[in-house]
């Protein structure tokens, strides 16, 4: 415990510390799939199809599927251009085809603070093993890339699955903010998740672990789990 010259205790002193640098990509190549910077032009036609999946799959999102694709080219047109949240594409190395995006958002480079944020997955990609090499791949930038310090994962409290996801991929839950939003007419308590660049080595372990081609047998189920590495 450090003390100042009032004998207050005070926070660990970062002598070295700098601005970090803003999301800057174009791919992220892993080996079953790789991360693209958003673009409508690229883009449009595979997540046209994810972005109007079933309503079941918008509950905790405050969009809703889309039904026009004129609506959706336009929307998508918008997120290209956005800087925070900052898009990107999962692509399907097999299929070549986008099959879900994600965002960097709420960018704090003054304090080298991210999160991710907007997961979007078609049917195919939920509980995948691209699914979490995707997630692997955008972790590993934050950490090693940008060199962030703190990473955050925030979700409706009654969000089930998310709350799982977050927990799963490495992410402590830290409480939850009460009455943090409104959405589609309804209060939202939010559940705040993070994961510090402290732990990174340990989690990018577990990561590599689990999508080891050892991990699977020949139909490519899994032998164990992300959570029990």
């Amino acid at each position: 415990m450090r003390y100042n010259k009032f004998n207050q205790p005070i926070g660990e002193a970062l002598p070295d510390f700098s601005v970090g640098k803003r999301p800057d990509v174009n791919v992220l190549e892993g080996h079953f799939c790789r991360l693209e910077k958003l673009s409508f032009a690229k883009h449009h036609n595979d997540l046209f199809a994810v972005y109007s999946s079933p309503l079941e799959n918008w509950t905790y999102l405050p969009l809703a599927p889309f039904i026009q694709k004129s609506d959706f080219d336009q929307f998508l047109q918008l997120l290209e251009h956005s800087q925070d949240p900052y898009y990107l594409a999962i692509i399907d190395k097999q299929t070549q085809q986008a099959v879900g995006t994600f965002a960097l958002m709420r960018i704090d480079p003054n304090n080298r603070v991210i999160e991710v944020g907007w997961v979007i997955y078609s049917p195919q990609l939920q509980k995948t093993r691209i699914a979490t090499e995707a997630q692997f791949l955008l972790a590993q930038y934050v950490f090693e890339d940008l060199k962030y310090r703190r990473y955050e994962w925030k979700c409706d409290s009654l969000n089930a699955p998310s709350r799982k996801a977050a927990l799963r991929l490495g992410f402590t839950y830290e409480g939850t903010f009460r009455q943090a939003q409104v959405y589609k007419g309804r209060t939202r308590d939010t559940a705040w998740f993070s994961m510090l660049d402290s732990e990174w080595l340990s989690q990018k372990k577990r990561f590599q672990n689990w999508l080891s081609d050892s991990n699977f047998d020949e139909h490519g189920i899994q032998k164990t789990s992300l959570s029990v590495f």
